[in-house]
């Protein structure tokens, strides 16, 4: 059996599954390639409803995506893929001079609805969802400012601790959104501020 962790993570790495830290496991029996030795780590948004039922949407065996780890915006971790195991969340994706980037990166989900509408005051997510203003994230380099479902930030530190702990497992070389390696996402977008979270890389 082979255990990886870290004097200062809550969680370990036991035949490619986090444990500790309350994780939950969940299911995904439609994934089965081996992944082999994964070098990057690709971060998204869920643009759900909460963790538990994207965690659940991915395992589904009729949906045509998946991911290794979802992080929820209370730091509750869910995991639905080994991390030897191939999980489709990159889609047609490039970087570094590489194709198909499942074959190579941990997906990592963040629990956030996305890019938000300004509507009669209120800011509401693609689902229909309501954001409070405490929650929204304005991003405003550009023309017009665009408008953010903001990360919590135990979820930051949670993210933070798995990130260090595969970084520590896996050679991993690149930590990077889902947008740098595809221009059909914005995710994770603005309100993950990669330079303020990512302590040790």
């Amino acid at each position: 059996m082979d255990v990886f962790s870290s004097s200062n993570s809550s969680f370990s790495i036991v035949n490619h599954r986090l444990m500790g830290g309350g994780v939950i496991h969940l299911e995904c029996p439609k994934n089965r390639r081996g992944l082999g030795e994964p070098d990057m780590i690709i971060l998204h948004y869920t643009a759900g409803m909460d963790a538990m039922s994207s965690a659940k949407f991915l395992v589904r065996p009729d949906v045509k995506a998946s991911a290794h780890v979802v992080i929820g915006r209370d730091g509750q971790v869910i995991q639905m893929v080994p991390f030897s195991i191939e999980a489709w969340h990159a889609g047609k994706s490039s970087y570094g001079g590489r194709n198909e980037l499942n074959h190579y990166s941990i997906g990592i989900e963040l629990d956030n609805l996305g890019q938000l509408r300004l509507e009669g005051g209120k800011f509401v997510a693609e689902c229909g969802k309501e954001v409070p203003v405490g929650e929204v994230y304005t991003e405003d380099s550009g023309e017009e400012p665009t408008y953010w479902h903001d990360y919590t930030n135990v979820q930051m530190r949670v993210l933070n601790e798995v990130c260090g702990l595969l970084v520590d497992t896996y050679p991993i070389g690149d930590i990077v959104g889902h947008s740098d390696v595809t221009s059909r996402k914005v995710d994770p977008g603005p309100a993950l501020r990669v330079a303020d979270w990512i302590q040790y890389y």
